[in-house]
């Protein structure tokens, strides 16, 4: 007795932890007492529960939207940890957030000072039926007391966690939640037995170890231990059940983001979900990785540039620990701001404190808009996910599949590539103009890498000075070992023009062109033309028949262009930059006599002269008589098609010590200008380097997010640009499609598999079918379709433990089976191209001309004429075959190498499976019951991933890629709904005036009620079965 008297008096350590609150908007309220609570103390190991029952919960929020029971808030003291837990048994229906990441059913969140914790709706914005829900951390205090029997306690201390152990936070920034599983035996191995007093101390040390070592840059802004009551020991302490994962945050300073993370090399990586550990790979082969390890370290970037579909660009800000003064670019989508024809609309400076973030709006060409002079809209996304980080000594370029969001990287599994670039010793120009050859290639020839990226960059930043000088950053780095082929997609309506012109190029000061070196061609048009052969000008027809005479002796091309003369004019005033185009006399010099046809386009001759005049380049052109002709006799079709060579100049050598501001500006331009491959035209100018054995083949795919209104004619194009062909067996010598891959091949042998998610697999993902139903879009018409043709498969998500979760991968890959051994080869592409037209281009046929290459053969489903409508970007890893004879094929590693982010092979649709189209997904959230679809349209308020925040007006709107839709006059069907006040609903947009834009649970586009009487409209209104289809759509 003796001795059981002396155990029990033995000191023991009472923990309770304060949490002091900062409440959003409905006041949290004791339930004892029913008044605000500005802190919570919470014993150890005691659940607390948060709702809107009295009885039920120890705090409460008194509002409907909230569960009775909501969520429950826990102390963990010898971890010193506080947790926010969603029981599974009793999970709310509008869930609980915390920094605007939903906690998982069963799972449970770290709460740190400075934590956002929102209940029913994450959007900041959320202003339904009173306002938010919910509070923000302000600090947490964990205070200790020793205890003995008889009541004497030697010592009592409080710790104060005024800032988070991760990146901070306020309410105007969100903060990133790096969340990773932790099994229950390591995270929690409670019991009701006491610790002895030295235990009991060791632990409290390591504890305060822990939190010095986790301490970032504010906490030591901010020291000190803050004094406070000591609280009374907690004699009922209540097991806590293992029967839910635990999620921790990680700091992003500590040591999971400085661990060193191999680049991936002819392979991707995945993006590390939430709540995934992120101390290594998964296990299953599939690496990951966060946005933050991605650009570590910030402190050694000189300066960034990213293109995105949309963006969150505070988020970005706060979570990478951006540096206020850091020079970034950010080009992002903006429907009105992408097509305005004014340049200063399209950049702005939005945030005074981080003065050198400059936002740009990448221009939509006219050609693809829907009226002239840029008055309608055409259809069009800037849609690439691209990151490119400049330090010292390297280029890092990063391509993804995720924009630059917080749910799309933390939420939903995107693919991502990177790779390092070494600096030269000095820069090289001549990187800028590489091109690869599509037949027969020399194998030891450069890579294109950097002309491909410098072509699509300067694309983006068109007439954006400020920004021009990254394309010749670019040339300080060396791109020769790139282990992938990019491939862009830029709009527009390109055409198919190989370099089949003399290599004799007339220009004045030239007499020999054995010095002149081809870098590319410009496509362009003559202006001026009709006013210069009009009758007051040429009142006689002199000037017209000269013409007519000298067009008609010149040595015509292969494709009907004949040489012209370009001239530099600087005796106009009206512009200093003008450049005459002349038509020499046949077989005489340039100055011996000729006829103006006209001028460059003004736009043009301002980046043609300053490179002119200081001899940095040479430009020949090229006209097409038959337009020329036309256009001067006074035809109705008054363009004439110009084609301008640039060459090098005499001081090319000399351009990196003359160049000015102005010469900088010039080469942005005409990199820009500079004809390349693009969407399809590109992938099959990367894979023809090879041939391909259709005899080997063992599978095709496509896995994306978006399958676009596709056809046999364009599956037959895509196809064809991957290299496949038809056997000899299927096709006779006599067809003038003979060994290409045509539409009618298509359909009598479909070439491709498509794997999207089922609607069955969305409905059973982790959170239902609204993460789903933000980023995957299926059209019905198109399901219509390809109901029939049996090329549809099941998207599984892999490795296994981000089954639930959605994707929001563009991954396609061709694989080809040796002969000789179990070796695979073939290609791989990831990006942000979709499968749709609008991505990766629609081809346009030529009646006019004959579709043949410059060795004859026909172009088969590939066309003269490409009409892309997206920015895109992605990458292709090529496994040559085994019995190339190249050096890459020797050196390259098998196909089955890289890991699908997909289960391969991929199930067939079985009989009565079917997409996720937005139909689908609309009639599985209408099959709920009705309080269940009240609540989902509280979420449904909840911004897109895509919506910034409340600050940040100037990047893309909520939803802008549906909005884009209905611009872009895509056809949608709606049938007339009925509201419960006898309102009717249309697809006429409103005036605002006269009415007011309302969402509906499930409806995935925006919907405008048409309301007679907007004061009578409450914001509970339901309303009664609804119908929506769209026939296209671009989304993300």
């Amino acid at each position: 007795m003796a001795d059981r008297r002396k155990k029990t008096s033995n000191p023991s350590i009472s923990s309770v932890a304060v949490v002091e609150l900062e409440h959003l908007g409905l006041p949290l309220l004791s339930a004892d007492t029913t008044s605000p609570a500005d802190s919570l103390r919470l014993r150890p190991l005691r659940r607390y529960s948060i709702g809107r029952s009295r009885r039920r919960s120890h705090f409460l929020f008194a509002d409907r939207r909230v569960g009775r029971r909501h969520c429950q808030i826990l102390f963990d003291p010898r971890l010193r940890r506080i947790y926010l837990r969603e029981p599974r048994t009793w999970a709310s229906l509008n869930g609980v957030f915390v920094n605007g990441v939903r906690i998982a059913k069963g799972g449970a969140v770290e709460l740190s000072a400075g934590d956002e914790i929102s209940l029913v709706c994450a959007n900041r914005r959320c202003r339904h039926r009173g306002g938010r829900i919910g509070f923000v951390v302000r600090r947490i205090v964990f205070e200790e007391k020793l205890r003995c029997r008889h009541g004497r306690c030697s010592e009592s201390q409080s710790q104060s966690q005024s800032q988070s152990q991760g990146t901070a936070s306020s309410r105007q920034g969100f903060k990133r939640v790096f969340a990773s599983k932790v099994s229950d035996e390591t995270a929690f191995s409670f019991s009701d037995s006491k610790c002895e007093d030295l235990i009991a101390r060791a632990g409290r040390l390591v504890n305060q170890c822990k939190d010095v070592l986790r301490s970032d840059r504010l906490n030591e802004q901010n020291p000190g231990v803050v004094p406070s009551e000591t609280a009374p020991v907690d004699d009922d302490l209540e097991k806590l059940p293992f029967d839910f994962d635990i999620n921790y945050r990680r700091s992003s300073s500590d040591g999971a983001v400085k661990r060193k993370i191999s680049a991936p090399g002819k392979k991707f990586y995945l993006n590390r979900l939430g709540f995934m550990q992120d101390d290594g790979p998964s296990g299953h082969g599939a690496e990951s990785i966060s946005l933050q390890e991605l650009l570590h370290p910030v402190e050694s970037i000189t300066q960034m540039f990213i293109a995105t579909f949309t963006s969150d660009i505070l988020w970005f800000l706060s979570s990478c620990e951006i540096p206020r003064h850091l020079p970034v670019t950010i080009a992002c989508h903006n429907t009105e701001k992408c097509w305005s024809s004014i340049p200063e609309k399209r950049t702005s400076v939005p945030y005074s404190n981080f003065p050198n973030l400059v936002v740009v709006y990448p221009p939509f060409p006219e050609d693809i808009a829907f009226g002239k002079d840029m008055k309608k809209p055409g259809i069009g996304c800037h849609h690439p996910k691209l990151f490119v980080l400049q330090r010292d000594n390297f280029l890092r370029v990063i391509v993804t599949s995720a924009n630059l969001v917080p749910s799309q990287w933390n939420a939903v599994t995107n693919t991502i590539w990177w790779q390092d670039f070494p600096l030269r010793s000095s820069p090289d120009l001549m990187s800028l103009f590489t091109q690869i050859h599509t037949r027969e290639i020399n194998q030891e020839s450069k890579s294109d890498f950097c002309s491909q990226l410098a072509g699509f960059m300067a694309s983006l930043l068109t007439d954006v000075p400020s920004q021009a000088h990254w394309i010749f950053e670019l040339t300080k780095y060396d791109f020769g070992g790139a282990v992938a082929d990019l491939v862009p997609s830029v709009p527009g309506i390109h055409s198919y023009a190989p370099n089949t012109f003399p290599s004799m190029h007339f220009l004045q000061g030239a007499s020999t062109s054995s010095d002149l070196k081809f870098l590319g061609s410009v496509e362009a048009s003559v202006v001026g033309l009709s006013h210069l052969f009009h009758k007051a000008a040429d009142s006689n027809g002199a000037q017209l028949r000269k013409l007519a005479s000298f067009l008609g002796k010149s040595s015509e091309s292969a494709y009907g262009f004949a040489k012209v003369v370009l001239k530099r004019n600087k005796s106009i005033p009206a512009d200093e930059n003008a450049v005459s185009i002349l038509v020499p006399r046949p077989n005489e010099f340039p100055n011996e006599d000729s006829v103006q046809l006209g001028f460059l386009p003004r736009k043009v001759a301002k980046w043609v002269s300053p490179l002119w005049d200081f001899g940095f380049f040479r430009f020949s052109a090229y006209v097409c008589q038959k337009q020329a002709l036309t256009a001067a006799l006074g035809g109705s079709n008054k363009k004439v098609s110009l084609s301008i060579h640039v060459s090098h100049g005499p001081n090319f050598g000399d351009i990196t010590k003359l160049m000015k501001a102005e010469h900088v500006v010039a080469l942005c331009s005409m990199v820009a200008s500079i004809q390349r491959c693009t969407g399809l035209w590109r992938l099959q100018e990367v894979l023809a380097r090879y041939k391909w054995p259709e005899q080997l083949e063992s599978d095709f795919i496509y896995s994306a997010s978006s399958i676009g209104s596709i056809n046999a004619r364009f599956l037959a194009a895509f196809s064809a640009a991957a290299g496949k062909t038809s056997l000899q067996f299927d096709s006779e010598e006599s067809d003038p499609e003979w060994g290409c891959w045509s539409a009618s091949q298509e359909l009598k042998n479909p070439s491709i598999r498509i794997l999207f998610p089922t609607i069955n697999r969305v409905q059973n993902a982790c959170n239902g079918v609204l993460p789903s139903k933000r980023i995957l879009c299926f059209s019905e018409k198109t399901w219509e379709r390809l109901q029939t043709v049996d090329i549809l498969n099941d998207a599984i998500p892999h490795p296994s433990d981000r089954v639930g979760h959605p994707m929001h991968i563009k991954v396609a890959r061709r694989r080809f089976k040796s002969r000789t051994d179990a070796s695979s080869f073939g290609w791989v592409y990831c990006g942000s191209h979709n499968f749709s037209a609008a991505a990766w281009g629609r081809p346009i046929p030529n009646s006019s001309v004959t579709e043949v290459d410059e060795k004859g053969r026909p172009i088969s489903s590939l066309g003269l004429r490409l009409h892309v409508c997206n920015y895109e970007l992605g990458i292709v890893f090529i496994f040559p075959p085994a019995e190339s004879n190249s050096s890459a094929s020797k050196n390259s590693m098998n196909l089955d190498g890289i890991v699908m982010p997909f289960v391969v092979p991929a199930p067939k649709y079985g009989p009565r499976d079917r997409p996720a189209t937005a139909r689908a997904m609309r009639e599985a959230l209408a099959a709920l019951t009705e309080q269940v679809i009240e609540n989902l349209s509280v979420v449904e308020e909840a911004p897109d991933e895509d919506e910034p925040a409340e600050e940040t007006s100037f990047v893309a709107e909520e939803k802008e890629e549906e909005k884009v839709l209905v611009r872009c006059a895509y056809r949608q069907d709606f049938q007339v709904l009925t509201c419960h006040t006898g309102y009717t609903i249309s697809d006429e947009v409103p005036s605002k005036a006269a009415y007011e834009n309302l969402k509906i649970a499930g409806f995935s586009f925006p919907c405008y009620i048409r309301l007679c009487k907007c004061d009578e409209v409450k914001p509970d209104h339901l309303f009664s079965y609804y119908s929506f289809t769209a026939a296209e759509n671009l989304h993300e």
